[in-house]
């Protein structure tokens, strides 16, 4: 029976995860992309499973063995038609129809609620009944829901891993929706083959009260508490492992199904090893204790084992944070050192839910209410580590704070475990645990604060200062190289990535300018994203220009204001201090779908196409809310990274410039009157001049930028359809979807848009 049980419930984990991420990604669209409407999804997914696990909680114990695993086969086959039907109900509806319609976080996480209510309930069911169908020996069930369930956590880390890495990017969401429904019918159809098997299986009875020996290691409501609290520690670690990844490896679209397929992984193996180990052990607290508490220290060590080495050879050449880490060896070794510093806890922790089941396991009669009971205790515990360390701790403790918090609830966890031996008499037996109790206390005191952990990932050396920003939406970070002589100068970091320098690099003025300098009259501009403040500051080249920048990771406006108090007079203190420019944290993508304000100029700051949920700026979707916000006449500026951006594009709107070598595209819903000789002019008058070379006194041949022969497309140019959408954004996976430079599309294109022949791709 177990193999096929095994099997099955293997493949649901790897369809559950695949679902997950596509189900996120598409309400994402319609809550926003930023930290607080990602908590809101989360917590709602978390809540479908939460019921879930209380419905089975209330019914499994009722049903026979037979009748169980049919509940569990129906249950799946409800997941998989969800899954199908999911792409036109959490997409085309909620996502697209709803966006900026609901704005209320309460509302937001009700819609998000009803979205994943059925198919998150009937996942979170799914253990109590299978529990419940294997349930034939008490001796042996605290290892099978631990094996089930530790194959199940497997499944899902392969699905994270596979799913992130290859399927995904291959398949498109739809496709991944669909190979996880019928990933999900096949799991239901081969556990139904053990129903003759069950049919004939005696009804459990329930055990006498000398045979439970319910208060020998504690009741249900302690163990419920215990496994809350390592629920809580476990998911803030993985939000501090994310996070920390991130600024090693950098925000591509790969990090996240990484770290998670990791945790999974090793967190599924400890469950499994864990269940081969509980038949001969009779107490299961010191187990669990240990490996909860040794789990933690080796977390904490390893983070800063990591933290300690970056700047070292042989990292420091390879991960250092001023190199792109996105290919080839730096990508490798990165996946590396996520594997040694996020598996071993994780394996650790993952063992503590079979020692867990032994504890409570004790009458085949209330099989499945322990198991659903259990589970929801370990879905909150989840569900609170992720929403109070997304949204509270790291915006007010930061993460080296959220380390200690964490030092501490673990310190306290041990503590209560040797108060409890102590009480028995047997705390002499118990020098393991205050080992662990020891070291937690010495992490809690001896962690570094938030300013020397970032400083020294950013690699700040001797004689120079930083401007840094940390909370619930990421870490910026302005390392100013040369703070001797009075000007800021150095490279911005954002989310571990150089996504900029001050002074100004000459693509993000250039993206600002270029749009007011064209447009007769660009009275209203919107800038999504701000980075080191290149494009916005560039978008007021205009005196009679109203600059409205939103940025997603709100450190960013943290760090630039302060480097503006530390340079009077320079564009960053402008920024904030001049009423024609307005710097404001928030989703631009949502904005644009909320109001109904329009403008003469919108521009999109530069974001590597590679970078994690960029594709939510280069979609065809996102193309077409920015038409609908144009004033007449109103122009659309972006950087064109691919030849798929600029296919996408093209496929929008009806008029298009591509500014080469730049690579810079121009779009409008009328005709776009660009000339190169005006433009030229426009950039050399003095007064252009000497507002851009406040942003970089070094670079004044604004022409070179757009010297050789532009693209246009008109009405009547063919073109192909977008190859960029939301549910399918192929440049963010660019290792499954190698990428072709706009500079090569241009080459090969700019001789049929001369000749107006059909464009071909």
């Amino acid at each position: 029976m177990m193999p096929r049980l095994a099997t099955a419930f293997f493949a649901t984990g790897f369809a559950a995860l695949l679902c997950q991420i596509v189900w996120q990604r598409m309400l994402g669209i319609f809550a926003g992309s930023d930290t607080v409407s990602a908590a809101l999804v989360v917590g709602a997914f978390l809540a479908g499973l939460g019921l879930g696990s209380i419905i089975g909680a209330k019914v499994a114990d009722r049903l026979s063995p037979a009748q169980a695993l049919i509940g569990f086969a129906l249950a799946e086959v409800g997941v998989g038609l969800f899954a199908l039907l999911s792409k036109p109900f959490l997409y085309d509806w909620l996502a697209m129809d709803m966006a900026g319609v609901v704005d209320a976080a309460p509302a937001i996480f009700a819609l998000c609620f009803a979205g994943l209510v059925l198919p998150t309930t009937l996942m979170g069911a799914s253990l109590p009944l299978l529990a419940r169908a294997v349930a034939t020996s008490s001796e042996r069930i605290a290892e099978r829901i631990g094996t089930l369930y530790g194959l199940n956590t497997v499944g899902a880390g392969v699905g994270a891993l596979l799913g992130g890495w290859v399927l995904v990017g291959h398949l498109g969401f739809v496709g991944a929706l669909w190979l996880a429904a019928a990933l999900e019918f096949a799991a239901a159809a081969l556990s139904l083959t053990l129903l003759p098997l069950l049919r004939a299986a005696p009804a459990p009875v329930a055990a006498e009260a000398k045979d439970r020996a319910e208060g020998r290691y504690g009741g249900l409501p302690l163990w419920c508490l215990l496994v809350f609290l390592s629920g809580y520690v476990i998911v803030a670690l993985e939000i501090v492992w994310v996070r920390m990844m991130g600024q090693v490896g950098q925000y591509h679209a790969y990090l996240f199904p990484t770290v998670l397929g990791i945790f999974l992984l090793a967190d599924g193996a400890g469950m499994w090893l864990a269940a081969r180990m509980v038949r001969r052990i009779e107490d299961p607290r010191p187990a669990f204790f240990v490996t909860q508490s040794a789990g933690f220290v080796l977390a904490v060590l390893l983070l800063l084992g990591l933290w300690y080495a970056l700047p070292h050879w042989p990292l420091s050449g390879i991960t250092s944070v001023d190199e792109n880490r996105m290919r080839g060896d730096a990508l490798l070794l990165t996946i590396g050192l996520a594997v040694i510093v996020v598996a071993p806890p994780s394996f650790l922790i993952g063992m503590t839910f079979p020692f867990v089941q032994r504890a409570v396991q004790r009458d085949l009669a209330s099989v499945g209410a322990r198991v659903g009971w259990v589970q929801l205790a370990n879905i909150a515990g989840n569900a609170a580590g992720s929403i109070v360390t997304g949204l509270v701790t790291f915006h007010i403790l930061g993460t080296a704070g959220t380390l200690r918090l964490l030092a501490a609830l673990s310190l306290l966890l041990v503590l209560f475990w040797l108060w409890q031996a102590g009480k028995s008499g047997a705390l002499r037996r118990r020098v393991p645990e205050a080992a662990l109790g020891a070291a937690c206390a010495v992490l809690f005191v001896t962690l570094p604060g938030n300013a020397a952990f970032w400083t020294r990932l950013h690699g700040e050396r001797p004689g120079q200062v930083a401007a840094w920003a940390e909370d619930r939406s990421g870490v910026a970070y302005f390392r100013d190289e040369r703070a001797d002589d009075g000007r800021a100068d150095g490279p911005f970091f954002i989310q571990g990535f150089s996504q900029g320098r001050i002074p100004f690099l000459p693509i993000h003025q250039f993206l600002g300018a270029v749009g007011p300098l064209l447009h007769p009259n660009p009275r209203e501009v919107l800038v999504i994203g701000v980075g080191s403040g290149g494009t916005p500051w560039a978008a007021g080249v205009r005196p009679e220009s109203q600059v409205r920048a939103i940025e997603l990771v709100g450190p960013v406006l943290t760090a630039l204001e302060e480097v503006g108090r530390r340079h009077p007079g320079s564009p960053m203190q402008q920024l904030f201090r001049d009423a024609r420019w307005n710097l404001e944290y928030g989703d631009g993508r949502r904005t644009l779908a909320k109001e109904e304000r329009r403008y003469d100029i919108i521009e999109a700051d530069a974001i590597l196409p590679e970078s994690s949920h960029s594709g939510l700026l280069y979609s065809a979707e996102f193309l077409e809310q920015v038409r609908e916000r144009l004033a007449p006449g109103g122009l659309y500026i972006q950087w064109s990274p691919t030849q798929r951006t600029a296919e996408t594009f093209a496929a929008i709107f009806p008029h298009v410039v591509l500014l080469m070598p730049v690579g810079v595209l121009i779009g409008s819903n009328e005709p776009i009157a660009f000339d190169p000789e005006r433009l030229t002019a426009a950039f050399n008058r003095p007064e252009v001049q000497a507002h851009l070379a406040r942003g970089n006194p070094e670079f004044r041949d604004w022409s070179a930028l757009f010297a050789q022969p532009a693209l246009v497309w008109t009405p009547m140019t063919a073109r192909t359809q977008a190859p960029l959408s939301d549910i399918f954004p192929r440049d963010e996976f660019y290792l499954n979807n190698p990428v072709t430079p706009t500079h090569d599309f241009a080459r090969r294109r700019a001789p049929a848009l001369a000749a107006g022949a059909p464009a071909a791709r």
